[in-house]
């Protein structure tokens, strides 16, 4: 079982975000275009502080955890890697054609390594658009019947066998198989 859970940077980041718009709507009174910085101070903290409070994703041998919610990999139709690895956004496309954004606010090294495990687990998913088994550059997995051995049926009969063994293994000492000598051509 691994568990990812949210980077406490952002929750800083936030709370700086929203002490540098209290900041500007202080200076706001005197200047009006502190407004508009005010406002995206505001709502640039309230982004961060709300990717601070995301749920726990947890990877477990069966399952996908995010939170309370419960996803079995074999639920797990498609998985698409967006361009965003801090925050780590994926789309998941699971089974009864039900779309889901999973975002998780951490580090560049948890991101990938959550999105290795996600590739990974997801077996019976498309990658990125690819099979399984391509996007991991695995063989082909083929089903094959196993059956009993094919029967051999005899060629020769035995006595046949016998001649064709003698005949071999004079060939293998003496070299030819001729009766006739050397010279006698």
């Amino acid at each position: 079982m691994i568990c990812y859970s949210p980077s406490r940077h952002y929750l800083s980041a936030g709370i700086i975000a929203f002490a540098l718009a209290v900041a500007c709507g202080f200076a706001a009174s005197g200047w009006m275009v502190a407004w508009a910085a005010s406002m995206l101070f505001g709502l640039g903290g309230a982004l961060l502080v709300a990717l601070a409070f995301r749920p726990v994703i947890t990877i477990q041998e069966n399952c996908l955890l995010i939170g309370m919610r419960q996803i079995f990999w074999r639920d797990i139709e498609r998985v698409d890697q967006t361009a965003w690895i801090s925050p780590l956004v994926v789309k998941l496309q699971l089974r009864g054609g039900q779309r889901l954004w999973l975002i998780h606010p951490g580090d560049m090294a948890s991101g990938r390594s959550l999105l290795r495990q996600l590739k990974r687990r997801a077996r019976y998913a498309l990658i990125d658009g690819l099979p399984y088994a391509e996007f991991w550059g695995e063989p082909a997995q083929t089903e094959r019947k196993v059956g009993p051995p094919a029967r051999r049926y005899p060629v020769l009969r035995p006595e046949d066998e016998a001649e064709v063994e003698r005949l071999f293994q004079r060939l293998k000492t003496v070299g030819h198989l001729d009766s006739k000598s050397g010279g006698d051509e």
